[in-house]
């Protein structure tokens, strides 16, 4: 059996930061925001709202798109880096909240790479026939990490939610390949001690390489040619990364989602949202081909090509 995804569901907080609003705290601007990041806002979330609750929202959205119940999930998988506390997990609280009274629950730890580790652990159970329908969520309050004060993390980072619900497919759909990997020695290069730190001009140079290479990899691996994809999904961390994958590809401007004007970096979120709102705008059709693309600290990074349909 093929896995694949069969519903999806967002949740993004109603606080919007504009550049405007940042160039009243920091010394940076507009221009220089959007020239280096492709960024014009973000999402915050506010103090009584935290990773699960963005999670659940999600949720519910995904399980009601898919048609399903909630007792008809067997397994709930969160990616996040800003779990509401260290224990227990956010998969665990969701369980309980959702009424998903059969399934199993775990915490993904993967950054930015997060959402790919996810629905790759998920297609794992799926068809090997352990579990039919795995909650796959990608879930992010960075703004609680982020160090307001320090003009180069402040303005690239928001919050939100992305859900999707794995499961069976038509043998001709879902994810057709994967790619995980990991770099542990570039681990200094984005981190948290108090706050997230992180060394720029060194994660751009790894992401650049990493993210077409990645692509390609995938694209490969389903003996696939790059004529072949329709569409890509790259995480929203920079503009110039992006680009860079895109041009990989050899994708004209309009088959590559852009969201991180919206909303920012939102870490293992940005994935599930970008799908989410290409979706919803008609952009993704039954039997496109699609990559997904991601990396983060660790340094992790992970992709899939998949065909888009149930």
């Amino acid at each position: 059996m093929n896995a694949g995804i069969i519903g999806i569901g967002k949740y993004v907080p109603e606080t919007i930061v504009t550049n405007a609003d940042l160039e009243k705290k920091l010394d940076t601007n507009d221009e220089w925001i959007r020239t280096r990041t492709g960024i014009k806002e973000r999402r915050i979330a506010s103090d009584d709202i935290d990773t699960s609750h963005m999670s659940y929202y999600a949720a519910v959205n995904a399980i009601e798109n898919a048609g399903i119940s909630p007792e008809e999930i067997d397994m709930i998988l969160v990616a996040t880096v800003t779990p509401d506390q260290a224990f227990p997990s956010i998969s665990s609280m969701l369980q309980h909240q959702l009424g998903c009274k059969k399934a199993a629950a775990m915490d993904i730890s993967a950054a930015c790479a997060g959402f790919i580790y996810g629905i790759v652990t998920a297609k794992q159970f799926i068809e090997t026939g352990s579990y039919k329908n795995i909650l796959v969520i990608g879930a992010e309050k960075l703004s609680k990490l982020v160090d307001w004060k320090d003009r180069n993390t402040a303005v690239l980072f928001g919050d939100g939610a992305g859900a999707v619900v794995m499961g069976e497919v038509a043998k001709d759909r879902g994810i057709l390949s994967f790619e995980l990997g990991s770099d542990g020695s570039g681990g200094e290069h984005i981190k948290q001690k108090e706050f997230l730190h992180m060394n720029g001009r060194e994660v751009f140079k790894f992401a650049v390489r990493q993210m077409g290479e990645s692509s390609m990899n995938v694209v490969n691996k389903a003996g696939l040619t790059k004529e072949d994809v329709d569409f890509l999904i790259p995480h929203q961390a920079n503009i110039r990364i992006m680009e860079s994958a895109r041009q990989r590809l050899e994708l004209p401007v309009e088959r590559m989602s852009r969201t991180v004007d919206y909303y920012g970096n939102t870490s293992s979120a940005s994935i599930p949202l970008s799908l989410m709102y290409e979706v919803e705008h008609g952009k993704i059709n039954d039997g496109d081909i699609l990559v997904l693309v991601g990396f983060g600290a660790g340094l992790v990074w992970g992709s899939v090509a998949m065909k888009w349909g149930r």
